[in-house]
């Protein structure tokens, strides 16, 4: 009884996933673009708040799908990217790891 009540519930979120799947991968490759800039010493001002309203915006929707791993990286990537980043290394590495991390949690939701 309670599986056929759950039914519809988890058929609705699995349309709305894909619906915005194409917009959450768009924000994961800036996330992954900007941490790339980073590392080769390219990052942008722009680039750098743009993936932290990115980061912010996923925080929030991969919670919403059941991925709060992706919330706790998001999260962290945000905060990342709200600090000061010049010249470094070890945040860029930390940021390109989020970003891979997200890709795969994202390809691999069932």
């Amino acid at each position: 009884m309670g599986e056929t009540a759950a039914t519809p519930f988890a058929e609705a979120m699995n349309r709305l996933w894909e619906k915005h799947l194409p917009q959450i991968e768009e924000r994961v490759a800036t996330l992954r673009r900007a941490a790339e800039n980073l590392a080769n010493g390219a990052l942008t001002d722009l680039e750098q708040k743009q993936a932290s309203a990115e980061a912010h915006k996923l925080a929030g929707v991969l919670g919403t799908f059941g991925l709060k791993d992706g919330t706790e990286l998001a999260r962290e990537a945000e905060a990342l990217y709200d600090s000061s980043l010049d010249g470094n290394s070890a945040a860029a590495s930390r940021l390109v790891a989020i970003a891979e991390q997200l890709q795969t949690m994202i390809a691999n939701r069932t």
